[in-house]
């Protein structure tokens, strides 16, 4: 397969599969021309590499899974580990989120959001102890 086909197949575009085979996530056969000649286990590769980067596996979290799936005396416990500290992770930016939303919302119910030029969420902004704390500063 060339990388057009591979790509169309992995759901991937061209110069993401480079930049994977540049950091050496993958190792496509070169043919006599120089070009890319892709084997089904590079696509696979590859759509494995894409399911776990949209569920936020770093690169380095995919070599590692890589390693663990080409690895056929793994235990499951690595893998799972590995999974664990991913979504202990995820958990960790979801409770963030969670706060610069709360913060958010009350900057923008205490901004009456008319014509006059003093504004909450601006001097909520400016004052990064009331923001940090949620609270909607009005000045």
């Amino acid at each position: 397969m060339n990388i057009k086909e591979v790509g169309d197949a992995a759901g991937l575009p061209a110069k993401t599969i480079r930049y994977y085979e540049e950091i050496g996530l993958i190792r496509p056969l070169r043919g006599a021309n120089g070009y890319r000649a892709f084997r089904e286990s590079d696509m696979h590769k590859l759509s494995f590499i894409a399911r776990a980067r949209g569920l936020g596996f770093t690169i380095e979290e995919c070599r590692k899974l890589l390693a663990l799936y080409d690895d056929k005396d793994r235990a499951s416990a690595d893998v799972k580990a590995l999974a664990e500290g991913h979504l202990r992770d995820i958990a960790a930016k979801i409770a963030e989120l969670r706060a610069m939303e709360a913060t958010l919302q009350g900057l923008v119910h205490a901004c009456a959001g008319d014509a006059r030029p003093d504004c909450p969420i601006l001097s909520g902004l400016a004052k990064p102890e009331a923001a940090k704390a949620g609270a909607a500063c009005c000045d």
